[in-house]
């Protein structure tokens, strides 16, 4: 892995995109449930966001490990 690579891989992101299709709602729903509460945008979160929170988490943790080993 050369520095272009590992610092790529490192600097990855995910997406308010990526989150809204593991949860199978619109990004437009995530928006308005990250509004401020007061906000007359606000909605609540979709159900089972812990779910899909997760499941994001777990992948990145994942990428970070495998980029790790390769550095070793």
């Amino acid at each position: 892995m050369n520095f272009r690579k590992a610092t790529d891989a490192l600097l990855e992101s995910v997406t308010l995109e990526d989150l809204a299709n593991t949860m199978g709602v619109s990004v437009q729903a995530l928006r308005q449930a990250r509004s401020a509460l007061d906000s007359t945008a606000y909605r609540s979160p979709p159900a089972g966001w812990e779910t899909g929170v997760k499941s994001l988490a777990a992948r990145r943790i994942a990428h970070l490990e495998r980029m790790v080993k390769l550095l070793k």
